[in-house]
């Protein structure tokens, strides 16, 4: 069952309004399987994030469609597309001064009516979303006495806690040591839900995506995994470097080592 389907879209990104810059996928679609780890990469500037707003409604693109489990979103309210979608992107909220317990229950916010308290069930899935996101007795912690990695964490329980069909991540791994890079992707991997990810590192697309589509200038110019799509080729035309790509040795994924210029 297909989670996630963007078709034929055109759209002109957020900046970009006067110059008449748009992106279009023209005769290609993205789709994103339930249960299925999709990467979209591609250089800086390719149109990775605008097409990610498109995909959780935050820009609405001036042709095509955005449909969820056959849904058009934009004939959805916002409140239906937040009980379905949860996003987490580069940017940590400012918490004014929350607790890690009232991020997350935050995420709860799409599922009650405006002057809902929280009940027993917002307190269980809440808790479970801590736990899932191995942030077990950080609940009553200042959220921003937290590190950027722990904060990574909250934000994505946050998403958890709005049970989410499909989850949308805009470079989730930026800014973060290796060792939460690894924890955080190895997290939602593990999580089985819906994930479309833009990815700035291409090894750990390599790694932890089940399919990957590489966008520049606003088209998808390649799709499949990561065996098909990293190819030394690939990697010169699009993003203008020389590289090595071999099968690591304990992996089996495709690795990729940049070769300098003299």
């Amino acid at each position: 069952m297909t989670s996630l389907t963007l078709s034929h879209l055109a759209w002109t990104p957020l900046g970009h309004g006067h110059c008449h810059h748009q992106f279009q996928l023209r005769d290609a679609s993205l789709q994103v399987a339930a249960g299925e780890f999709v990467g979209l990469i591609g250089p800086n500037g390719s149109g990775k994030t605008s097409l990610l707003r498109c995909a959780y409604r935050f820009s609405r693109p001036e042709h095509g469609e955005v449909r969820l489990e056959h849904h058009d979103l934009w004939k959805q309210s916002s409140r239906w597309c937040a009980q379905r979608i949860a996003v987490v992107l580069q940017e940590f909220p400012d918490a004014f001064g929350l607790t890690v317990e009232e991020v997350v229950a935050m995420g709860r916010t799409p599922h009650k009516g405006l002057f809902d308290g929280d009940n027993e069930e917002d307190r269980r899935l809440v808790l479970q979303a801590l736990a899932s996101a191995g942030l077990e007795g950080f609940g009553d912690h200042a959220f921003a006495t937290l590190s950027g990695g722990e904060k990574q964490r909250v934000i994505l329980a946050r998403a958890l806690a709005q049970q989410p069909q499909l989850l949308i991540l805009d470079e989730p791994t930026n800014h973060l040591d290796p060792r939460y890079q690894l924890q955080l992707l190895q997290l939602i991997k593990g999580l089985g839900i819906g994930t479309l990810a833009s990815l700035h590192d291409l090894n750990l697309a390599a790694a932890f995506c089940d399919r990957l589509y590489v966008i520049e200038h606003g088209r998808i110019v390649a799709s499949g995994t990561p065996k098909d799509v990293l190819t030394a080729e690939l990697l010169r035309e699009v993003f203008g470097v020389e590289a090595l790509v071999d099968e690591h040795p304990l992996s089996g994924y495709p690795r990729i080592t940049w070769i300098t210029q003299p």
